[in-house]
């Protein structure tokens, strides 16, 4: 990995250290699980729950991106994730779906610098 690569993908959250110390420094496969990370489809449920006001749609759909997050060391994402998580499982709906442009636009770029964009 370039050390330009390393800095676009810490730039938008994702602690590459990290990362390589969860995939025994196999960098091969952190690339290839970071170009999957956006078929991953957890997500664009979340997206839909919170479209539908579907409340545990919405909270398996945060956890299980939470988990993918977590597992590729995206922290900014795993964090904010992580606080809709706790909304949704408190039941401040309002709350965890005010929080979908900043999920939104953290999704995008990490999307965009884990396929090299």
């Amino acid at each position: 990995m370039t050390q330009e690569r390393k800095r676009a993908l810490e730039a938008c959250g994702i602690s590459v250290d990290d990362a390589l110390e969860r995939f025994m420094g196999n960098e091969t496969l952190l690339e290839r699980m970071l170009l999957r990370f956006p078929e991953d489809p957890s997500y664009g449920e979340l997206v839909q729950a919170m479209e539908r006001e579907d409340r545990e749609g919405a909270f398996r759909a945060a956890h299980t991106l939470k988990g993918v997050c977590g597992n590729l060391s995206m922290g900014r994402l795993y964090r904010l994730v992580s606080d809709q998580v706790e909304l949704l499982r408190g039941g401040s709906w309002d709350a965890a779906r005010a929080m979908m442009p900043s999920v939104t636009q953290v999704y995008e770029a990490v999307c965009a610098a884990a396929a090299g964009r």
